[in-house]
């Protein structure tokens, strides 16, 4: 869903709400600065008066306005940069906020949502963005309010000084106004898909670099190549269209100006002549409209940054509002009887509308089985595993682990195998062991040290300078090496060697109690077969055989191999 600028800016006025007393201070020291700065053309006016009027030069009177010049202008620049701290220290505050309220929700994202999200967008989001954001936020705030208290405080001494010249600039005014509104309702959208564009570029780059060795494996670089360049055309395009319509507001609204400032010139010496002004009250006036003019071209280009941020900071809010997996109900702190029953009732999951994963699936586990979820590629079977691990949220349906819908206490008696390594390559073997041991109270650590110690592993090898199949080795061991109620195994034989399989169903069956269960994800039946219990045929989403691998040879005649290959005969 795309929100207006009106949205975006309405947020962050909110993540300034905590920052009130310190916007209200530097208002306050703004609006002493542009007092002091205002001033000093009176001073300046009152000085040329004593030079070019009647008699004698009045050294002694200009001395004195010199020094009360200099005094002035010495304190308030003190003022500005008092106020540019202050504005720093709030605008960088809201910055630490925002990205931490972003990096937070993260956390507590469902897995569906970053499973159908590109992690490079999410990382231009909680990164460039929130840089972009805070770019404009700053320029905002050092700018925008001495800017307009600027505008004000001039029209009031200008007004003290002719009414008749400053109704000449007055009604001159909102023609500018009106070339900033028209350039800043055609920037925000250029900047929307700058943004839009710059996620995507950052979601590919990172794609790029995690599969670099694949693209080149399948000779893929050329088309790689034609999908950056695609994205980058569409950036350049976004980002000309949004520079070039940003161009025209200070050169458009400078003619204006200049246009202001040649009519108060004009309109001024004819005031001089007929002696309602003077020499120095009409340099003063000059002096207060060239300071009118200035705020509104800074205003002018501040208005096209803060479109920048509103785009910027939009995106990132949208992260924020994501709908947050649903917390653990008060009474899932605990399970008092602990097994590894799995029940599936009526349950349906999809990332979009659009897409149906599985449908109506109807599944029972009781505890002590060791099943196998098998189907072709695509049915589901890795999804059906993170239902059950609880890592996605049925979009329908129940799901129940020792009786309980997934939560905090039944992960507690699940252990999870995820389809790829998930341990962090900067991390030694003795590291990891201490990861798990930090996490799972009931890890078995004299255990694991005892299998590693088998495959001849250093403790101090790091995860990244091992082979794939011993990766896979390492963290199946630290898997089987809790005591856990269900065990939940997505692909374990998946992409090594046979004798790699051999050492990984050896070690399935040698290190689980007989009264926990175990749920493998596979495609390799033939390799598990000789340890499961019973099999469930997964088709689309939907379970089309579960069945015990003794009732299949005796009724069927055939391994369960066979009977797979049959029934998804391609």
């Amino acid at each position: 869903m795309k929100h207006t600028s009106s949205w975006a800016l309405r947020r962050v006025l909110k993540s300034l709400g905590r920052y009130l007393p310190l916007l209200l201070a530097s208002l306050l020291l703004a609006a002493a600065s542009v007092a002091g700065t205002l001033y000093i053309p009176i001073l300046v006016g009152d000085a040329i008066d004593q030079i070019v009027g009647p008699g004698q030069v009045d050294f002694a009177a200009v001395s004195t306005l010199a020094v009360r010049i200099a005094v002035l202008a010495g304190l308030t620049a003190i003022l500005q940069w008092v106020m540019t701290a202050i504005h720093n220290r709030v605008c960088f505050c809201v910055t630490r906020d925002v990205r931490r309220q972003a990096f937070s929700h993260l956390q507590r994202l469902p897995l569906a949502y970053l499973d159908s999200h590109p992690s490079g967008d999410t990382l231009s989001r909680m990164i460039a963005d929130v840089d972009q954001f805070a770019d404009g936020l700053l320029m905002g705030f050092t700018q925008l309010f001495t800017g307009v208290l600027t505008i004000v405080g001039t029209l009031g001494f200008m007004l003290s000084i002719s009414w008749k010249i400053t109704l000449v600039v007055v009604l001159l005014t909102p023609l500018s106004l009106l070339v900033a509104k028209f350039i800043a309702g055609h920037t925000y959208s250029m900047f929307q898909l700058q943004s839009k564009a710059r996620g995507e570029q950052t979601a590919l780059i990172n794609e790029q670099l995690s599969g670099q060795r694949v693209v080149q494996a399948f000779s893929h670089e050329d088309e790689s190549l034609r999908q950056f360049d695609e994205i980058n055309d569409r950036l350049t395009a976004a980002t000309m269209r949004a520079t070039f319509f940003s161009s025209m507001t200070n050169p458009s609204t400078r003619i204006i100006y200049n246009i202001i400032y040649a009519c108060v010139g004009f309109t001024g010496a004819l005031s001089a002549v007929a002696g309602v002004i003077t020499v120095g009250g009409l340099s003063c006036f000059l002096s207060y409209a060239n300071q009118y003019a200035k705020p509104f071209n800074e205003i002018t280009g501040v208005v096209t940054e803060l479109q920048n941020a509103l785009a910027c900071a939009a995106r990132v809010f949208e992260l924020i509002d994501e709908p947050a997996e649903t917390p653990d109900a008060l009474d899932a702190k605990k399970l008092e009887a602990v097994s590894g029953s799995v029940e599936l009732q009526n349950v349906a999951f999809s990332y979009t509308p659009e897409q149906h994963l599985i449908e109506n699936l109807n599944l029972s586990v009781k505890p002590g089985q060791r099943i196998a979820i098998v189907g072709p590629t695509g049915c589901g079977k890795t999804t059906l595993i993170k239902l059950a691990n609880g890592l996605l949220t049925p979009t329908s349906g129940e799901i129940l682990i020792a009786g309980k819908a997934p939560c905090r206490a039944t992960k507690a008696i699940v252990s999870y195998l995820p389809d790829r390594n998930t341990l962090p390559g900067w991390m030694t073997i003795a590291q990891a062991l201490d990861y798990y041991g930090d996490f799972y109270s009931d890890f078995r650590r004299g255990v694991a040290e005892a299998m590693l110690m088998n495959l001849g592993l250093d403790r101090t090898q790091k995860i990244k300078t091992l082979s794939k199949g011993m990766r896979e080795k390492t963290q199946l061991i630290l898997t089987m090496s809790r005591d856990a109620k269900l065990y939940l195994l997505d692909e374990p034989i998946g992409g090594v060697d046979p004798a790699t399989r051999d050492y990984i169903l050896r070690t399935i069956i040698g290190n689980y109690s007989e009264d926990a269960t175990v749920i493998i994800s596979t495609h390799l039946i033939a390799d598990v077969e000789q340890i499961l219990d019973e099999v469930v045929f997964l088709r689309e989403g939907q379970v089309m055989l579960h069945e015990s691998v003794e009732t299949i040879r005796d009724e069927k005649g055939k391994s369960v191999d066979e009977l797979f290959r049959e029934v998804f005969r391609c």
